[in-house]
């Protein structure tokens, strides 16, 4: 591990967390927002938010363990240490994504954008998104909660610049 990074949060991409412990010798499971979820261990730097900062570690190795995937981070050598992670985000620079086209969007600039309707109607915020089998879903949380499916024919327009996402759903629904 080496020195606490006190960087804007902007800066970051969470790409996961660390989710529990595997085995004695600092083995931790991760849980990964990436797709497909290996692909977290090809950043060989991993920054945690841990006591109100982000703090570097280095991979020293990662693998696939049934369904989910577990690392070894530089520094963290016993279950006692490893423990001392469970819940914490795991990031990388923002300046470490790979390009991504125009029309497609990282999960992390999406999350807490507002969503109104072609109406002018405020949804809410977005909270979180995940994947379903068939495309990934937006959670909108306002004055009530809207799951909104990330399609063309309901997403009309992304304006990360003015923080505004502006869909086409029926409030009530």
């Amino acid at each position: 591990m080496s020195a606490p990074v006190d960087k804007n949060e902007t800066d970051w991409a969470v790409l996961g967390r660390v989710s529990g412990l595997f085995g004695v010798r600092g083995w931790v499971k991760v849980f990964s927002h990436t797709s497909p979820k290996e692909n977290i261990l090809n950043y060989p730097s991993w920054f945690l938010f841990r006591e109100g900062e982000w703090q570097e570690y280095k991979l020293k190795q990662g693998k696939a363990q049934g369904k989910g995937l577990v690392a070894l981070l530089e520094g963290v050598d016993d279950r006692d240490q490893a423990a001392e992670l469970t819940g914490a985000d795991i990031a990388v620079r923002r300046d470490q994504l790979p390009e991504i086209s125009p029309d497609e969007y990282y999960w992390s600039d999406l999350e807490g954008r507002r969503v109104v309707t072609e109406t002018g109607v405020e949804l809410g915020r977005v909270d979180h998104l995940f994947e379903t089998g068939a495309n990934d879903v937006m959670m909108v949380k306002g004055e009530r909660d809207h799951l909104l499916p990330f399609i063309g024919q309901v997403i009309k327009e992304v304006d990360l610049d003015g923080d505004l996402i502006t869909v086409d759903w029926d409030p009530d629904f």
